[in-house]
């Protein structure tokens, strides 16, 4: 079974029906082939953006409730001694700033857990990372 993480913008587009990725993300999350993670980042991510969205923003306690049905369909990873050696590796190797860091630390967490793809739409974001391969939905499909 292929293990895979969830980035935010896949977390945002799995409630937002009206996005056009909507039926994409709902259709890779039902896909019972594939074990999703997300990391205590990407949820703080989460949370900071749909509580804050011009004219459809949540409240804090509506997103921690959505936050609980996440974490019944996928494993939230949480920082470790170890990701943070990876962290710096990767930050020594690449030399990211400003808030590319962010994307540095969400990928030391997976590959500390011995993940190696992360779905995104924001492919850009994690092109340059050798260690990582990117779970493309192109088409609106997986």
């Amino acid at each position: 079974m292929n293990s895979v993480l969830l980035d935010t913008n896949i977390l945002l587009y799995s409630i937002d029906e009206e996005s056009k990725y909507f039926k994409s993300v709902q259709e890779l999350l039902t896909d019972n082939s594939i074990n999703f993670f997300t990391t205590s980042k990407n949820i703080s991510e989460f949370i900071s953006v749909v509580t804050r969205l011009p004219n459809s923003s949540i409240s804090t306690r509506e997103a921690l409730r959505i936050i609980e049905d996440f974490k019944n369909n996928f494993t939230i990873l949480y920082p470790t001694e170890a990701s943070s050696i990876i962290f710096y590796e990767l930050l020594n190797k690449y030399s990211p700033h400003g808030l590319k860091i962010h994307d540095y630390e969400i990928i030391s967490i997976a590959l500390s857990n011995k993940i190696k793809s992360i779905a995104t739409f924001n492919k850009k974001d994690f092109a340059d990372i050798e260690e990582i391969e990117l779970f493309l939905i192109a088409n609106n499909k997986y």
